[in-house]
Formats: structure tokens, C-alpha cells, sequence
């Protein structure tokens, strides 16, 4: 009986390790095939004969994908099991990444916004499943799979060029390899169905879901509002932050370098901001360092003057975004009671969140064109600073979304 017993919690422990490896490579696909897209811009509008503003709405595509799918995710998981749908976004993703990559001007949009639905799925669904799966590591786990995402995002630009200049694969090969990426997260991601077929049957309708009482949760919409400006804030940076340290009078290769720099510096907090939210009774602290961090950053920049003083601001800055997005994450979990409403909570908040993210980069670009200056929207990116760190005051108080 007791080797039994035994045998039991062994096979438990590996499936748990072979779930976590399938996260892991999962969460490798979530920002990669977005991100390798900046460096090509200048290949893709030349060999597509296509205008600026055309090849600027590949970046806001997938976040209006995002935008509208992280709605309905949560009820897609609900019907057919969160693991089957993480699977189906996972097929969606591969073959919009090989669409995307045929070299037609078609297909360059359609396969992009494929891209955005698949990962919006995975982006919804992921938090609930760790919930579920690891209820006593939701800090832990969300750490090591944002983490992940990021050094994969990172990547995603750096060897973009590399890619298709270096090994001469061109841009359509170079966009072409994050596929392989993809392709080996569905064989990791199989032995996991299992799971989610047990899941798939129709369950009585819930009273607590987004339909009914969510929307109305003070805490749900801190939560969002969290969620919403801290996206904000990370597409503006990633979109403008080169133009606009440009106009601090670095050159374009320096301020390109700063982006790179700018996320590296996130990793660190990235990986610790949710071992530390799992172990405090509230979050508020880490939400106060992350305003401080931020505000820092943006000082820093608006005063310039020296590349020391612009390095250590941008640096601040990717401090800050890293610990943002990832306590983002983290709540959904521990404002949650069950995984079911973590996936709804992690809809709601993804779905208004990217459409802050898709409109930030448009409105900072159209001041920039008018201004002709940083100041305005480095201020922009302050007041959004001021609004998500009241929210998330809100958001990180030791309650779930229904008690609040």
C-alpha cells in the first residue's frame, strides 16, 4: 500500500515537471513571433512596395487580436477544457506564422492576426492552468514562464537580423524560423490533452463569471486598470523609445541599443517580482517600487544630458516593466479563488489591457509628429505611471475578486 502510495506521488511529481517543461516552451512562442518583426520593417516595406503606415499596423494587429480574443478565451476554455484550447492556439499560431511568411501582402496581414489569436488564447488561459496545477506556486511558476517569454521576446529582435542578412534567409525565412519554436511546444504540450478532454464536457452555468458579477468587482477593474497601463506603458517604450532618446541627441544605432538594453534589465525582476508577491500578504510595496522605478526612468530621460544618466534612466525604465508585467500576471492568480476565475479575470483584464496597448503607440506617434519632441509623451507616460500605480495600490490587497 505504501508502494503504492509512493509510485502515486512519483508519477504526480513528473507529470507536474513535464507540465512545467511544456509551460516553459509554450511561453516561448508568446512574444518572439511578435518581436521579430520591428528589425525586418525597412525589408518587409521595400520588398512589398508598401507604405510606412501599412507595415506600422503589423505591430498593432496582434494587440487588437489580443484585444478582442482574451474576451472569449475564458469561454472557450470553459467549454473544451483550457489545455485543448492552449493546444488549438498553438496550431493557430504555427500556421500563421507560415502564412505570414509566403511573401504575399495577404496573407503578410491574415497570418499576422492569426498570430495575435493564438497567442491571446495562450495569454488568457496559461494563468488559469497554473492556478490550478500549482495553487501553492502561482508566484513561483508565473516567474519562470514570464521569465521565459521575455529572454524569447528579447531574442525575437535580436536575431531577426542575424537571420536574414547573416544566414541570407531573407525576411520571409527569418520570420519563417519561429515556427520551429512553435511546432516543438505542440509535441510537449500532447501528453497534456489528457487533461483537458476531462475538462471539455459542458458544466453548469456559473453565477460568479464575467457575465454577472466580475465586471462589477472593484477589485477585477483595479486589477484590469493594473494591467491596462502597464501595457500601455511597454508598447509605447518598445514602439518610441528610440525616437524619442534620439531627440536627447543619441544616435539612432546608440538609442536602438538602449531598446535592447531597456529589456535585458527587466529580466531579473521579471523572475523575482512574483516569488515575492506569492510570499507577501499584499503587493503594495512591490507596486510603489514599480512607480518609483518608472518615475525614475522617465526623469531621467527628460533631464538627459549625459549617456550615463540616459543608460541608468533606461535601465530604471526595464526595471520596472519587467516587475510590471509579471506582478500583472501574478494577480490574476492570487485575486482569483479558483482557476476558472482566474481565466476570467485574465480575460477581462487582457482584453481592455491591449486595447490601451494598441491605441498608446498611435497616440505617442501622432504627438511626436506634431511636437517634434519627447516631452509630451515622456509626460503621457507618467500620468499613465501616476494611474497604474493607484490601481495597482487597489489590486494588491490580500482579496479575491468576489470579496471585494
Amino acid at each position: 500500500m505504501e508502494n503504492q502510495s509512493l509510485t502515486r506521488s512519483s508519477n504526480l511529481e513528473i507529470k507536474r515537471a513535464l507540465l512545467l517543461i511544456g509551460i516553459v516552451f509554450v511561453a516561448f512562442n508568446l512574444r518572439s513571433a511578435i518581436t521579430a518583426v520591428g528589425p525586418l520593417v525597412s525589408s518587409i516595406r521595400a520588398d512589398m512596395g508598401i507604405s510606412n503606415g501599412l507595415v506600422g499596423f503589423l505591430t498593432t494587429l496582434p494587440l487588437l487580436s489580443f484585444a478582442v480574443l482574451s474576451f472569449y478565451a475564458p469561454r472557450l476554455g470553459h467549454r473544451f477544457g483550457n489545455e485543448i484550447m492552449v493546444f488549438v492556439a498553438l496550431f493557430a499560431l504555427t500556421a500563421g506564422i507560415i502564412m505570414r511568411s509566403t511573401g504575399l501582402i495577404f496573407t503578410l496581414f491574415v497570418g499576422t492576426a492569426i498570430i495575435g489569436v493564438g497567442i491571446a488564447i495562450i495569454n488568457v488561459l496559461l494563468p488559469g492552468i497554473v492556478k490550478k496545477k500549482y495553487p501553492e506556486n502561482v508566484g513561483l511558476i508565473t516567474g519562470v514562464y514570464t521569465t521565459s517569454m521575455s529572454i524569447f521576446a528579447a531574442l525575437g529582435s535580436g536575431l531577426s537580423i542575424p537571420l536574414a542578412q547573416g544566414l541570407n534567409l531573407g525576411w520571409q525565412k527569418s520570420l519563417l524560423f519561429w515556427s520551429i519554436l512553435a511546432v516543438i511546444a505542440i509535441f510537449l504540450w500532447i501528453p497534456h490533452l489528457r487533461q483537458g478532454l476531462k475538462n471539455s464536457k459542458p458544466v453548469p452555468k456559473i453565477t460568479n463569471v464575467a457575465g454577472n458579477t466580475l465586471w462589477r468587482s472593484k477589485l477585477a477593474w483595479q486589477v484590469t486598470i493594473f494591467m491596462g497601463f502597464q501595457s500601455f506603458i511597454f508598447y509605447c517604450t518598445i514602439a518610441w523609445l528610440p525616437e524619442i532618446l534620439s531627440g536627447s541627441g543619441l544616435n539612432m544605432a546608440t538609442a536602438g541599443w538602449m531598446l535592447t538594453i531597456m529589456q535585458l534589465a527587466g529580466l531579473p525582476m521579471t523572475f523575482l517580482t512574483p516569488l515575492f508577491a506569492d510570499r507577501f500578504e499584499n503587493q503594495r510595496g512591490i507596486v510603489l517600487l514599480i512607480g518609483v522605478l518608472y518615475i525614475g526612468g522617465i526623469i531621467g530621460i527628460l533631464v538627459g544630458g549625459s549617456l550615463l544618466l540616459l543608460s541608468l534612466s533606461v535601465i530604471l525604465l526595464g526595471l520596472g516593466q519587467g516587475a510590471a508585467i509579471s506582478l500583472a500576471l501574478t494577480f490574476f492568480g492570487l485575486r482569483s479563488a479558483s482557476a476558472q476565475q482566474a481565466a476570467e479575470l485574465s480575460g477581462m483584464a487582457q482584453s481592455i489591457g491591449y486595447t490601451l496597448a494598441a491605441v498608446g503607440p498611435i497616440l505617442l506617434g501622432f504627438i511626436l509628429d506634431i511636437t517634434h519632441s519627447g516631452t509630451i509623451p515622456l509626460l503621457i507616460l507618467g500620468g499613465a505611471v501616476v494611474i497604474m500605480s493607484l490601481a495597482g495600490l487597489g489590486a494588491g490587497r490580500n482579496r479575491t475578486v468576489y470579496q471585494s
